[in-house]
């Protein structure tokens, strides 16, 4: 997951430009949404600025994202922008930035829930590809120390993490959802320090990937990172140690009017 600041604009400059109506009503957006999709995020900016009169530039997006994360410094918040590991695609998510670990999740799950919650993360950032079963989710509720979850809540309790973009869910199979890891990421890398590992391309946080199957390499990247850089090559080779690189080349996707949130 790639992440970085929402804008290139200088903290002197943003504190210096006021914060309208649009800019206003485009946190309102974020703070009900939490998550969304660079297109969408484009489109609210658009109507935002139409609906209060505010200045607007088609390329200037993260510049007026940018003035708000200037007002809500003080209250230690940020809209971040981060790449989906799944479709590549960029995201802006409104994060809290003095919590940094699963206890800010605490007012809306209970105790025995969290545990659950660490339990899938230590599977899924400890898989290979970067996914857990929920067959293996349902067996680590055995180890739990507070009180033991049942099957059915266990279920019900996966169906709100997904419904909250706290996981994403295919085909039986739980990943970290992009909100999470835009958000956990300093937790990520804390918590699992001997075992996450970053993408050889962006050099972010790196789950749902591809690996050089050299015993001596082992480089892991993004499946759209590989698609970027492989694009227009003849001959795929490892970016680390040069051996062939063994996997399909995934297609890289492009943006659309609406894209699902992740």
């Amino acid at each position: 997951m790639k992440l970085d600041k929402a804008s290139e604009t200088s903290p002197d400059m943003a504190r210096a430009m006021p914060m309208g109506d649009s800019h206003r009503r485009f946190l309102q957006t974020m703070m009900s949404n939490g998550l969304v999709d660079e297109v969408e995020a484009r489109n609210i900016y658009k109507h935002c600025c139409e609906a209060h009169n505010g200045t607007y530039s088609q390329d200037r997006l993260d510049q007026f994202i940018d003035v708000v994360n200037s007002q809500l410094q003080p209250l230690f918040m940020q809209i971040r922008k981060g790449m989906s590991e799944e479709d590549g695609l960029q995201y802006y998510a409104l994060v809290n930035m003095a919590e940094t670990d699963i206890t800010r999740m605490s007012s809306d799950y209970a105790d025995n829930e969290l545990e659950l919650f660490r339990k899938t993360m230590d599977l899924i950032v400890g898989s290979d590809d970067g996914t857990a079963s929920s067959t293996d989710i349902l067996n680590s509720t055995d180890s739990m120390q507070t009180k033991k979850l049942k099957k059915s809540d266990t279920e019900h309790l996966l169906s709100r993490l997904v419904q909250d973009k706290w996981l994403s869910q295919r085909q039986g199979f739980y990943t970290l959802s992009t909100r999470c890891i835009i958000e956990m990421e300093p937790y990520i890398r804390t918590m699992y320090q001997d075992q996450v590992k970053v993408c050889q391309i962006c050099h972010n946080i790196v789950l749902q990937c591809q690996s050089c199957d050299s015993p001596t390499c082992g480089v892991k990247m993004h499946n759209p990172c590989v698609a970027r850089y492989f694009k227009g090559r003849a001959e795929p080779r490892c970016p680390a140690c040069e051996e062939y690189w063994p996997h399909e080349i995934p297609v890289l996707r492009r943006p659309s009017q609406s894209q699902p949130e992740r």
